[in-house]
C-alpha cells in the first residue's frame, strides 16, 4: 500500500504524515510530497518516502502519484489560482489510478457564498466527475486562526465582521487525524464528510480569553469593507484581507457552523474546544 501525501511541507500535510504514523502504517508506505524537498528531511529520516509536487506543474505531480493506491490532497493556498492547480491534481491522479482521493474542502462548500468556497466546490466537482473513488473532508476553521492571534487580541481585544455568528473550529491536529482515520479504512468512500468542533460567536472568544486571563478583551465587530481596510492596514495584503473579511461575513450568515459529529466519529472522542486551545496557546 502506499498513501501519498501532498501538502507535507505545510501544517496540515506534516500532521496527517504524524497522524497515520502513529496509527502504525509503516513509514516506507507513506509518501510526503513538496515543492521543497530539503523541508521534508525529517520526514525521510524516518523512513518516510519524500517526493517533489508542485500544484503548478503537472509533469512533477504525474511523477510523484506513480504507484500511490491513495491520495490525501491537500488543498493549496495560493487563492485565485488553486482551480487551476487542482485541476492539475485531478488529472494526474486519474492518469495514475489512484484508488482513493482524500480531499480537504471547506465546511458547507455547497451552500456557501464565501470566495474561498468557491474554489473548493469546483474541486469537490472535478473529483467527482473524474469518477475516482473519493472522501471530501469538509474542513471547519482551525482553531489556530485564533489562537495564533493571542498577542494582538490581549493587546487590541477581538475584531471581526462575523457579528453573532458561530464558527465550528477545530485544531489541524483533530483534523489531520480525522484524515488519517479515513486514510487507513475508519470512513466511507465516496462520502462528503462536514468536520467542525464545538461552535462559539467572537464575543464567546473574547469572554473565554478574558476569563483565562483575568484581562478584559472584548469583540469588536465591523462592518466587513471595514474590516478589510483593518487587516490591511496591519500589513495583510490587500487581496488576502478582502477575502478574510469576506470569510467573516459569511461566518456571521452561518456558513462556517457545521452540525452533526463526524468529526468526533472520525477521530473517536470529543474534539478539542476553544477553552482547551486557548488554555494550551497561553
Amino acid at each position: 500500500m502506499s498513501i501519498v501525501v501532498t501538502g507535507a511541507t505545510g501544517h496540515l500535510g506534516r500532521l496527517i504524515v504524524e497522524s497515520l504514523l502513529r496509527r502504525g502504517v509503516p513509514a516506507g508506505e507513506i509518501v510526503a510530497l513538496g515543492r521543497d524537498t530539503g523541508r521534508l528531511a525529517a520526514l525521510a529520516a524516518r523512513g518516510v518516502a519524500t517526493r517533489r509536487a508542485d500544484y503548478a506543474d503537472p509533469e512533477s505531480l504525474r511523477a510523484a502519484f506513480a504507484g500511490a493506491e491513495k491520495l490525501m490532497f491537500v488543498s493549496g493556498s495560493e487563492v485565485g489560482r488553486r482551480e487551476a492547480q487542482h485541476r492539475n491534481v485531478v488529472a494526474a491522479a486519474r492518469e495514475a489510478g489512484v484508488g482513493l482521493v482524500v480531499y480537504t474542502s471547506i465546511a458547507n462548500a455547497d451552500r456557501s457564498g464565501m470566495i474561498l468556497a468557491g474554489e473548493h466546490l469546483t474541486t469537490e466537482r472535478e473529483i467527482t466527475a473524474a469518477g475516482l473513488p473519493y472522501v471530501i473532508l469538509r474542513n471547519g476553521w482551525y482553531l489556530e486562526n485564533y489562537t495564533g492571534q493571542l498577542p494582538t487580541y490581549l493587546e487590541h481585544g477581538v475584531t471581526g465582521a462575523a457579528g453573532d455568528g458561530r464558527v465550528s473550529a477545530a485544531t489541524r491536529a483533530d483534523l489531520a487525524e480525522a484524515a488519517a482515520a479515513v486514510l487507513t479504512g475508519g470512513g466511507e468512500t465516496n462520502r462528503v464528510y462536514e468536520l467542525g468542533g464545538e461552535a462559539f460567536t467572537l464575543t464567546e472568544l473574547a469572554e473565554e480569553l478574558s476569563r483565562q486571563t483575568g484581562r478584559a478583551v472584548g469583540y469588536t465587530d465591523l462592518p466587513q469593507e471595514k474590516f478589510a481596510e483593518v487587516l490591511a492596514g496591519a500589513g495583510v495584503p490587500e487581496g488576502f484581507a478582502a477575502v478574510l473579511a469576506d470569510s467573516d461575513r459569511g461566518l456571521s450568515r452561518g456558513e462556517l457552523h457545521v452540525g452533526g459529529d463526524d468529526l468526533a466519529k472520525l477521530i473517536g472522542r470529543r474534539p478539542t474546544s476553544l477553552e482547551e486551545a486557548l488554555r494550551a496557546a497561553l
